[in-house]
């Protein structure tokens, strides 16, 4: 998605506790930045902020680790997330915010962070095939998060693009996942809880169905 630059965000960020500036600097330390020591739930492409300002103020028994790539996108969020949370008369002291690029994400995370669950929500579906390596769901981001996703850990994945549904399905299940819940139309399938994004309800708005699934981390297959 393209944002307009917005000079006040990377400051307005860096003065921010909720804000980690340098995030490879906690590279198998992530579960300790938090004032409790509880589930570690990570949305990687968190854009604006929808989904984790109500998924974090939903539930205070999780902490949450928002990235993005975009200083202006994280600006917003931590703005939405600050909002939502006044709106309750509360702060968020179970969701932190970083800068990183997700195809990097070996750089600050590995297995000793123990990741109960990773929240893919309408990612780009680079639709050609010679960038369909840089999908957040392509073989290879799959196996950097297998190192951080505990045994029995879930990907939740979310889309509007058929194409990229449809692959991501196959590299889940190449890259041993197991595919516990899926939909293809998720507002009609009585899923709940769930939490409609500002992309779901654009996307939704225009008639196009919303794709869902679950994986959980099992073995690798052997083959």
């Amino acid at each position: 998605m393209r944002i307009r630059h917005k000079p006040w965000a990377k400051p307005e960020l860096e003065s921010s506790d909720l804000f980690v500036q340098n995030p490879n600097d906690f590279k198998g330390r992530w579960r300790e930045q938090f004032p409790k020591m509880q589930s570690l739930y990570i949305e990687l492409g968190c854009g604006k902020g929808g989904f984790i300002s109500q998924a974090a103020y939903a539930n205070p028994d999780v902490n949450f680790l928002a990235i993005d790539i975009k200083f202006e996108m994280l600006g917003l969020a931590r703005r939405n997330v600050v909002k939502l949370f006044s709106e309750h008369n509360s702060y968020p002291t179970n969701l932190l915010i970083t800068a990183h690029n997700i195809e990097r994400i070996d750089l600050m995370l590995n297995e000793n962070d123990k990741t109960d669950r990773i929240y893919i929500n309408f990612c780009n579906p680079w639709p050609r095939p010679k960038h369909k390596k840089r999908r957040l769901t392509h073989p290879r981001q799959l196996m950097n998060y297998r190192t951080f996703l505990k045994d029995g850990g879930e990907i939740h994945f979310k889309t509007d693009d058929d194409g990229l549904f449809e692959d991501s399905i196959k590299y889940f299940q190449q890259c041993g996942f197991e595919i516990i819940y899926l939909t293809r139309d998720l507002h009609i399938s009585g899923y709940e809880p769930n939490i409609v994004t500002e992309h779901e309800k654009m996307f939704s708005d225009e008639g196009i169905k919303i794709k869902f699934l679950i994986a959980r981390k099992a073995a690798l297959p052997t083959d």
